[in-house]
């Protein structure tokens, strides 16, 4: 069994054939999906998701690129739905200097907000970090993210740097370019990063694994991650399966 922590079903790209991509995703045994709000849409069709479906959990957070946009109201409204039962994070909030729609400044003080914001309701927070993360690093520890833990989403950096986010009570993620050919840095924190820390997701619908790769990414798809993972460790993808599903369930408090 798999589970699929950062995925966006609530996504335009799935408006036509939804309900197929997420029997495709039972069929390939991905049982469990967390699926991201980071708007005020998004996050409304990720809560009528949950409502829908058993197996669905929701992450809900204002994302940094469009953090110019996000109202003391906004965050209120998250503060509110954290309270949900199936509301199991807060994010994906972070930084991304690639963008340049929200200036930084306005970034690092809505991610230090919802980073309080979930201290506050007591949830982990799911990070987003482009081109920022000496910022991210440094407001983590400034506002004490270790109190809630979190989860960094999909991983591209080093080893190193995935040591010092373990040593803050974060698991590290991995999606669909651990696959890739090129992914230098992926498959080093794959291989370095004990299992016990490791999740995997897809972000679908972007970022789809090898040799999907510029296509549509589905939840289906997440065995493929599974898949390289257990390559660079010399071990099997059942083990990885096992590892990962039960680190989701412990991380999301999901056991049900």
């Amino acid at each position: 069994m798999f589970i699929d922590t950062h995925v966006h079903l609530n996504a335009d790209q799935y408006e036509e054939d939804l309900q197929e991509v997420i029997n495709r995703a039972l069929e390939a045994n991905v049982k469990k999906m967390v699926v991201i709000g980071f708007d005020r849409i998004t996050i409304e069709r990720a809560m009528k998701l949950v409502e829908q479906y058993s197996f669905l959990y929701a992450v809900v957070g204002w994302h940094p690129v469009d953090a110019i946009d996000c109202t003391e109201e906004d965050l209120k409204w998250i503060e509110e739905l954290a309270k949900h039962e199936k509301v199991v994070g807060i994010g994906e909030m972070g930084l991304d200097y690639h963008w340049d729609k929200s200036p930084k400044d306005v970034q690092q003080a809505l991610f230090r907000k919802q980073i309080r914001l979930a201290q506050k309701v007591n949830l982990p927070i799911i990070i987003h970090n482009r081109d920022a993360t000496e910022d991210v690093i440094r407001i983590l520890r400034e506002e004490e993210a270790h109190l809630t833990g979190g989860i960094m989403h999909c991983y591209g950096g080093s080893v190193e740097t995935a040591k010092q986010c373990i040593d803050m009570n974060f698991m590290i993620s991995l999606g669909g370019p651990v696959t890739f050919k090129n992914a230098k840095r992926p498959k080093e924190v794959a291989t370095a990063i004990p299992l016990e820390y490791l999740l995997i997701e897809t972000d679908a619908p972007y970022l789809a694994p090898h040799p999907h790769r510029g296509k549509r990414n589905e939840p289906a798809l997440v065995p493929l991650v599974a898949e390289e993972i257990a390559r660079l460790k010399g071990i099997t993808i059942e083990e990885v399966a096992e590892a990962t599903t039960k680190n989701a369930e412990k991380f999301f408090k999901i056991t049900d």
